[in-house]
């Protein structure tokens, strides 16, 4: 089968909880409305920002089904559907493509790692019996697992793999997507915020990071002047003013998405709790996330009294 490639700003979603950890599914439904509303390409439903890993199979289906009615067509939806083998794949991403997602966000086989070879033939197996477009995730920082370029350039032969989201270093990045440009069925994401820029600059076709769920229009206006209107230098005027916000997502001893769901809760969106194991994010993030959101010209609600 032919899928469609994916390309533009593809917001990683959040999954809100309620108090008692279970999915707030009307909260997930203004979450998407307000990712749509701004202007988002496409949502990524039930990946890493999503905590999928803390979640059972039956909730990680209900997440993707809720996710494809919530999007109603609006934007087209990629669902996180890497399991540890590639049966368990194949069922997720097919139960993905009944629910209408059009591609499947899938990691290599990790913790017990295999071979490249290994790694070749779970791609190959999961590209052809799923109903969705393949997508790479290649992020050996949560895996342990580096897909080489060359690796990902033989995957990208592959009718129904379409895509890659690259969260490895810069360098991994570049190469693939030197190694990819005369692919024509074939897309090079980042994963990475402060990749987004330098990734557009060398031809990539899209990113994707975990502050687009608080910050959805600027990153869409980032990619609008880099890619759309070529105008480097307001982008980069753009990815200055935004730079001191991205390192926050990720601090030290604060494990995302909970800084970035701080941040939603600051202007009333509801971002609300990780869950166990992940910690809640310490004050002092919520203050620098605090300080850098009125810098953009937010006004922010403080729902935590240290923060008023």
């Amino acid at each position: 089968m032919m899928s469609i490639i994916p390309k533009g700003i593809f917001v990683p979603l959040i999954t809100p909880f309620n108090d008692d950890e279970t999915i707030d599914f009307q909260a997930y439904k203004k979450v998407i409305d307000f990712q749509i509303e701004s202007g988002v390409h496409g949502v990524l439903v039930g990946g890493t920002t999503g905590e999928y890993h803390v979640m059972t199979l039956e909730e990680r289906k209900s997440l993707i089904k809720a996710g494809c009615e919530y999007a109603a067509g609006r934007v087209h939806v990629m669902a996180g559907v890497g399991c540890s083998t590639a049966k368990d794949t194949i069922e997720l991403a097919n139960y993905a493509a009944e629910c209408g997602a059009k591609w499947g966000l899938v990691l290599p086989p990790y913790y017990h790692k295999t071979s490249e070879e290994g790694i070749r033939k779970f791609y190959k197996e999961v590209a052809a019996k799923s109903n969705v477009g393949i997508v790479i995730y290649n992020y050996p920082g949560a895996t342990g697992v580096c897909i080489s370029p060359e690796m990902i350039y033989e995957l990208s032969q592959e009718e129904n793999i379409v895509s890659v989201k690259e969260s490895a270093d810069f360098a991994h990045l570049c190469q693939v997507a030197a190694l990819t440009k005369e692919v024509d069925n074939f897309s090079v994401f980042t994963g990475e915020e402060h990749f987004i820029l330098p990734t557009f600059s060398i031809g990539g076709q899209g990113a994707f990071g975990i502050l687009i769920n608080l910050l959805p229009k600027e990153i869409v206006k980032l990619y609008e002047l880099a890619v759309e209107k070529n105008d480097m230098h307001a982008a980069r005027d753009l990815n200055r003013k935004l730079s001191g916000i991205y390192d926050l997502m990720e601090a030290e001893g604060n494990p995302y998405p909970g800084p970035v769901k701080a941040g939603m809760d600051m202007i009333g969106i509801k971002g609300g709790k990780v869950r166990k194991p992940l910690t809640q994010p310490n004050d002092e993030i919520k203050t620098k996330i605090k300080e850098e959101l009125l810098k953009l010209g937010y006004k922010v609600n403080s729902l935590d009294q240290s923060l008023v």
